[in-house]
């Protein structure tokens, strides 16, 4: 595996730089989180949404189902171009197309318009994929771990934290306030990212056909790409399970929690964000293995506390906080292998991995509603306890093959 040179400026090999340094793992984490945003702050506006639009309740739904399918088209169709295009150039590019589209939805008169500008925005979002392979270039094999779990530990909490901020905007000025301040943030945020991020050489010459064919043939000729696309599936639809059916737990009895408090206390996964580092530590010294076979037994052995948590607040956190880190712990331990695995092709390997990602939890949530309608909270328990052995099985197929 070749390790990409930096060219900017003068900048030396990272592997005499010791990786990038933190305060640009900081800023690059604070621009993810920002681009992920976007792709959750409709959830807490849709009422006022659909009563100052005017929209039934099926075509303001619509407006979560649109982020979701444009985030899935650009993990496909513009990711890849960072093996072929500068990424600070493609990144800055993305982030200033998704502060316009947010601004189209700001200014939205009706709900197609809204629509239109909810896909693009979430097309565009995927800048921040784009920084968190740029992260990875950058980094040593020994720092890579904890690079990429600093950036990717924004576009999380950006997700988390879009709720309850979005929410608040909204009693200053309404819904569109959310939308026109978050535009203003990214378009500070693309400004940054030209100035602080260095330039690394293009890693591949194809054209965009053939870019997109060869994401799929590796697919076909990387069989740990392909066993950790599998493993992330069934992890993230465990994981998507429980972001589904606790909203349905917590709304009906005994806790007939309203919206925003339901919203609150998605941010108890906050801690297992915050349990990336250390991961990624036990990755980077050698054991990534050993805390992916880790976190795939806590995915599992959390849903067996949440099963307990039926009744009990104080084990629904438990629990949901053991999901959130076992969760985390496979998507950095499974990222940390994929980003060694080919220099060159980066961006189609997180591509292949992310949109794996993105339909274990489609099914996983999909899942969940059907299964909640029919057998409650311990029938969705078992479900999320069936994905997680899924996960497990995988794993331990995965740590008997060889590791390239």
């Amino acid at each position: 595996m070749t390790q990409t040179g930096l060219h900017h400026s003068g900048a030396a090999d990272p592997e005499e730089l010791g990786g990038p340094r933190r305060g640009l793992l900081l800023l690059m984490a604070v621009a993810t989180g920002l681009s992920a945003a976007g792709n959750y702050i409709a959830q807490p506006l849709l009422d006022l949404i659909s009563h100052d639009l005017r929209l039934g309740s099926v075509l303001a739904g619509l407006v979560v189902t649109a982020s979701q399918a444009g985030y899935a088209l650009g993990l496909l169709l513009l990711v890849p171009l960072g093996d072929v295009i500068d990424r600070r150039r493609l990144a800055v590019t993305l982030f200033l197309a998704t502060a316009g589209f947010l601004g189209v939805s700001a200014l939205a008169p009706s709900g197609p318009v809204l629509l239109a500008g909810t896909v693009l925005a979430a097309l565009t979002s995927v800048g921040a994929q784009v920084v968190v392979a740029h992260a990875a270039a950058l980094a040593t094999a020994a720092t890579r771990g904890r690079a990429v779990a600093t950036v990717m530990s924004g576009v999380l909490l950006g997700g988390l934290l879009a709720r309850t901020a979005a929410g608040g905007l909204s009693e200053l000025g309404g819904w569109r306030t959310a939308y026109w301040v978050l535009a203003a943030l990214m378009t500070g945020a693309a400004v940054v990212l030209h100035r602080r991020l260095p330039y690394l050489a293009v890693t591949a010459d194809l054209r965009y056909p053939a870019l997109l064919r060869s994401t799929l043939s590796l697919l076909r000729e990387e069989s740990v790409l392909r066993r950790r696309a599998l493993l992330g599936a069934l992890s993230f639809a465990s994981y998507s399970v429980q972001l589904t059916a606790l909203t349905f737990l917590l709304a009906g009895a005994p806790f007939h929690w309203s919206a925003p408090a339901i919203g609150g206390f998605g941010l108890v996964g906050a801690v297992g964000i915050l349990s990336m580092t250390l991961a990624a530590r036990l990755s980077d010294s050698g054991h990534v293995q050993l805390v992916t076979g880790g976190a795939t037994a806590l995915l599992l052995t959390g849903w067996l506390i949440l099963l307990a948590g039926e009744r009990s607040l104080v084990w629904l956190a438990v629990g949901v906080v053991a999901l959130n880190i076992g969760q985390q712990a496979v998507l950095n331990s499974s990222q940390t292998i994929l980003f060694a695995l080919n220099a060159e092709a980066r961006n189609r390997i997180n591509s292949a991995f992310a949109t794996s990602l993105f339909l274990g939890g489609a099914l996983g949530s999909a899942l969940a509603s059907v299964v909640w309608a029919a057998a409650g909270w311990p029938g969705t328990c078992a479900l999320g306890a069936a994905l997680a052995t899924g996960a497990v099985a995988v794993w331990a197929w995965d740590h008997t093959r060889p590791s390239t």
